[in-house]
């Protein structure tokens, strides 16, 4: 499937101003000059910057060539397979906000990570070791060394005992 740049450029510039609305309430720590907002932040500015270059040369483009089809179906996605592997991303993100508040990061990450290692072919064994060392990276950088509150849920309750 191929969109258009300009459209393109556009959502991902909406992205970008959501992620640094969203972020405007994020808590600062007291004595540090910088929070659990700074790292979306920086990412949101980033993106929006290049959303704003793909938008206008895209804009450009379609100035200079009279223009094209907004979006345009490639033959690949016919095939039911690379449809379903063009989907699971996204749906992977759907499920991360469905269940990480229940089951907890730890658990749903790995989930995640394991089931798009294994559905892209990653053999067993690789797949669970990287999905569980980046999972563990994921919690130490976020949970730890950045104080981003990551959901609990379940997992963490039964390790507690509480």
């Amino acid at each position: 499937m191929r969109v258009h740049d300009t459209l393109l450029g556009l959502f991902f510039a909406a992205l970008a101003v959501a992620i640094l609305i969203l972020t405007a309430d994020f808590p600062s720590f007291p004595g540090q000059k910088y929070g659990p907002s700074l790292f979306p932040r920086i990412l949101g500015v980033g993106i929006l910057v290049c959303a704003v270059v793909i938008a206008w040369r895209g804009w450009r483009e379609s100035r200079r060539t009279g223009g094209r089809r907004i979006v345009a179906v490639d033959a690949a996605f016919a095939d039911p397979g690379k449809l379903a592997s063009f989907l699971l991303v996204p749906a992977g993100v759907g499920f991360y906000l469905l269940a990480a508040d229940r089951l907890g990061f730890i658990p749903t990450a790995f989930a995640l990570l394991a089931g798009l290692f294994l559905w892209f072919r990653v053999r067993p064994l690789p797949a669970l070791a990287i999905a569980a060392l980046t999972t563990g990276l994921m919690q130490w950088f976020f949970g730890t060394l950045m104080r981003v509150p990551l959901p609990r849920g379940l997992f963490m309750q039964l390790i507690h005992g509480g």
